[in-house]
């Protein structure tokens, strides 16, 4: 880093920024937070359905996407171990966590997403940080012994090192426009291409609007041509496609082949918590009629539309049920192919797949390998997990490793 006394300057008070520079402050060094926003931190205050899950309660490392070196990916992950992020937050940020048991995520026990966003605020201010919202950064340029950072309207702000933490594409209204991807491509990074992640699916004509509102567990799959990704949890029907944690997990794989034009990817789902063996007892020939069986299982809206799929009458006797039709019927609740056109984009998108390439930055610092002074983190990165606190996770720890390494 270079030996100015110039400040270290962060570029963006999300979650990865909010992070760097609680990190970066308190060393005997300035430490500036730049937003374009008046306050920060919008995506965190609309986490989680307004309560910000914090992080998962136990971390999977193979459960994130990247198209670049997920060696790379790994060492960043390995950067600050789950239980040390705990306690960062519970004895740190004075922010106690509890486990949602039903879903394996860590929330606030303020059930608030703007006590987390209020309490790293706070946090930054009492260890020294100053924040200047309503900052648009227009302009990035090295210079001989650190950076100068163009604002509309006002002079360059010169820094000794600058840690960019402006997010990717995704829900636009936070503040999220692309200037970090356009900026770090001028500077010669490499962008591995960037789409909607962990965002819902359409079709078109809407088949299935009727089932609106519908939700369920399912088990679903997802294959194209150059992935294969499976995912239990939630499923729900909207009007123009289908939404809920098990289908954003693996909307990527549907999102990227597309936009590469790959041929579509399948999508196949199992109804309910259930089995196909499972399935195959129920059944079995009986005196029970097969809607009964179907509607104790699965909500009766959606049970009555599989029959109708199968092609089996909902007032047939299981004893009745020819072969063909049980078969039919056991592939339609068990291996359902779910049809889809398109997605809803960077407007609904959790998170933007794609970003800067990980093996241009250095796993333990977050510094570019191509421009010395210049620290990366958050979702600018190509990497992104699941729904259920990895992102977050990613953003946490990226920052951390970004505003230390900043400081060195």
């Amino acid at each position: 880093m270079s030996t100015s006394r110039d400040p270290i300057v962060i570029i963006g008070a999300g979650a990865a920024g909010l992070l760097a520079a609680i990190h970066a402050a308190g060393r005997q060094r300035e430490v500036i937070l730049l937003e374009r926003t008046p306050d920060g931190g919008r995506k965190i205050l609309i986490s989680g359905g307004g309560r910000c899950n914090v992080l998962p309660a136990a971390l999977d490392t193979g459960r994130f996407v990247t198209a670049s070196s997920a060696n790379s990916m790994r060492k960043i992950l390995r950067g600050w171990p789950h239980d040390a992020m705990r306690r960062f937050f519970e004895e740190e940020a004075g922010l106690p966590l509890r486990v949602e048991e039903a879903t394996g995520k860590l929330f606030p026990v303020a059930d608030r997403s703007r006590a987390v966003r209020d309490a790293l605020h706070a946090l930054a201010l009492a260890r020294g940080v100053r924040f200047r919202g309503t900052t648009e950064v227009v302009g990035l340029t090295p210079t001989t012994d650190g950076w100068s950072i163009a604002i509309p309207d006002g002079e360059p702000i010169s820094a000794a090192a600058v840690v960019l933490a402006t997010g990717g594409l995704s829900v636009p209204q936070t503040g999220s426009d692309g200037f970090g991807f356009r900026a770090l491509a001028a500077l010669g990074h490499t962008i591995q291409p960037t789409y909607p992640a962990l965002t819902p699916l359409t079709l078109d004509p809407p088949a299935f609007a009727e089932l609106a509102g519908v939700s369920l567990p399912v088990t679903i799959r997802a294959r194209s041509p150059v992935e294969q990704r499976d995912a239990t949890g939630g499923f729900l029907f909207t009007h123009r496609g289908y939404s809920g944690p098990a289908l954003l997990d693996v909307s990527h794989v549907a999102v990227r082949g597309r936009l590469a034009r790959e041929p579509r990817a399948e999508l196949t789902v199992a109804w309910g918590a259930h089995d196909a063996r499972s399935w195959e007892g129920w059944l079995a020939p009986s005196p029970a009629h097969v809607a009964t069986v179907v509607r104790q299982r699965l909500p009766t809206r959606l049970a009555d539309r599989l029959l109708r799929e199968a092609d089996v009458a909902a007032d047939t006797q299981l004893a009745q049920l020819p072969r063909t039709a049980r078969r039919r019927l056991l592939q339609v609740l068990t291996a359902f192919p779910l049809p889809w056109t398109s997605d809803e984009g960077y407007k609904k998108a959790e998170v933007t797949g794609g970003g800067v390439a990980l093996e241009e930055i250095d796993p333990v610092t977050m510094e570019s390998r191509i421009h010395p002074g210049l620290f990366l983190a958050g979702e600018l990165l190509d990497a992104f997990g699941p729904i259920g606190g990895y992102n977050f996770t990613w953003a946490w720890v990226t920052g951390r490793l970004a505003g230390l390494g900043a400081v060195r």
